[in-house]
């Protein structure tokens, strides 16, 4: 991942508008604090969530600072093929509407995983829940650090000190207010970060002789508007297929087991409105791509053909070197409430995950003033936890592209043992978790792999393509399908629990 590139200090009425966001939203979060300190209500907002605010919810939690600084940087250094991954998002979200949402509603469930210990057994339940909350502890804290680079700059603090204040300032609402608090405080945040974009668009379009007419015929002239790429290639990662058919995998594996997701549409009032909320979200982020990438193809215009400058620099550079003030400020508070979305989302999913599939195992006795504590000092553990990982990104770029790779490693191994669960009666405990072990091995395989395998030595060499991102979630969960159908066959029926 590129560093990102803003200046050493802003303007004082953009330090303004960034000062009164933080301070701002994190007031407004605070004022969902409830009387009311039951599992249902802190984490799944008693199920009173309108569809729309859950849709704009989910837009939030799965757009974080670092899309809305590449995703223009795709479109400057190449084209529009990205936009082909939203076909398979649309498609992985009607997949998971069919297939997971009806059990998600047929019980009182506070996890995603609790389907998996009622159809497998305990053991399974654990261990899905456990490699979600080591992956999703990973990939948030990266995300921290990136954001911290943005607020470093803004208000002039140190990495550190600048993590400190955007994870204390979650806290504090997602601590009082619980998933209310939560997806409320996302919907402001998506609604300014998205009038942040259309701010750039319109300033953009402004900057430049002939305005977004002269953009367009520039850019259909160089190619930069080609949106479909029909090569039948896996080592590139925007083709047609990998989009497609990996996208939707990618989307079944984030939206459909991935407690951060799965948690916000348990909030809906019904399976209706949960079904509503999910597809709706997918033409949202239709239109979410679309207006960054507008702007990559823009800025590639507006800076020149031959300009060199790193991709993830552009937009950024722009926002800072050209907007006038207090519009530069408008978008690095809304860049800041993308970060505060992702941060606030992850913590309670960790902390509702932790609570009801391990802390309520321990202790099934336990009273409701217990486990409204013990919920809140979850919430406070994983934001340290959190904020150390972010520390650690500190690194260097190596850990910062290890950390957003663990996703799709991972996600094939939880989206097969999901469609174990769903599409094969057959299918056991054991078997389920020898095919789990075999996802995630072949994801770490093809994450891990080489241009040429050496073998005895190094005599005898096997050339293989380096297969691209996009396809790991559909080759990982296709392998924990067949080894965990194969093995539940072999080993029989040693535990099989299906409910119609």
């Amino acid at each position: 991942m590129a560093s990102i590139a803003l200046p050493h200090t802003l303007a004082s009425w953009d330090l303004a508008i960034v000062c009164v966001y933080l301070i701002g939203v994190t007031l407004f979060g605070l004022s969902f604090r409830k009387s009311d300190r039951s599992l249902k209500s802190y984490f799944l907002a008693n199920r009173t969530i309108p569809w729309w605010a859950i849709s704009l919810s989910i837009v939030a939690a799965e757009t974080s600072t670092l899309t809305i600084v590449s995703v223009p940087g795709l479109a400057y250094a190449g084209s529009w093929v990205f936009l082909q991954l939203v076909l398979g998002y649309l498609l992985g979200r009607v997949l998971v509407s069919l297939l997971f949402l009806p059990r998600y509603f047929r019980g009182e469930l506070l996890t995603a995983y609790q389907v998996i210990g009622e159809r497998f057994g305990p053991r399974l339940h654990q261990m899905t829940s456990l490699l979600f909350l080591i992956l999703r502890a990973v990939a948030e804290g990266v995300r921290v650090f990136a954001v911290s680079i943005v607020i470093s700059i803004a208000i002039g603090t140190g990495n550190t000190l600048s993590i400190g204040i955007i994870c204390a300032l979650t806290l504090l609402y997602t601590f009082e207010g619980g998933m209310p608090a939560v997806i409320w405080t996302d919907v402001i945040q998506m609604m300014l970060y998205i009038g942040g974009t259309l701010v750039a668009v319109i300033l953009l379009g402004a900057r430049v002789p002939g305005g977004w007419r002269a953009i367009h015929a520039a850019a259909s002239i160089a190619g930069k508007l080609t949106v479909f790429h029909f090569a039948l290639n896996v080592t590139e990662a925007y083709t047609f297929w990998a989009a497609v058919l990996g996208g939707s995998f990618l989307t079944m594996a984030s939206h459909g087991t991935d407690q951060l997701m799965v948690q916000r549409l348990l909030s809906a009032r019904d399976l209706r409105d949960s079904r509503l909320a999910l597809l709706s979200s997918g033409l949202v982020i239709l239109f979410q791509f679309t207006l960054f990438l507008l702007i990559g193809t823009g800025l590639y215009y507006f800076y020149g053909a031959g300009t060199l400058m790193v991709p993830d620099h552009v937009f950024p550079q722009f926002i800072v070197h050209e907007m006038p003030v207090g519009a530069a400020g408008l978008v690095i508070a809304a860049i800041l409430a993308a970060a505060m979305s992702n941060l606030s989302a992850a913590v309670n999913s960790l902390s509702s995950s932790s609570m009801v599939d391990f802390y309520l195992r321990w202790r099934p006795s336990s009273g409701d003033r217990e486990r409204a504590r013990a919920s809140r000092v979850l919430t406070i553990f994983w934001t340290a936890v959190l904020f150390v990982l972010a520390l650690l990104s500190n690194g260097g770029g190596h850990v910062v592209e290890v950390g957003l790779s663990i996703a799709s490693v991972a996600y094939g191994a939880l989206l097969g043992v999901f469609l174990l669960g769903t599409l094969n009666p057959r299918s056991t405990e054991t078997g389920a978790m020898i095919g789990m072990a075999g996802g995630l091995v072949l994801n770490i395989f093809l994450w891990r792999q080489t241009q040429t395998l050496h073998f005895s030595a190094g005599v005898i060499r096997l050339h293989l393509p380096k297969v691209a991102w996009t396809w790991y979630v559909l080759l990982g969960s296709i392998g924990t399908y067949l080894l965990g159908s194969a093995a539940s066959i072999c080993l029989g029926n040693s535990r099989k629990k299906v409910h119609d």
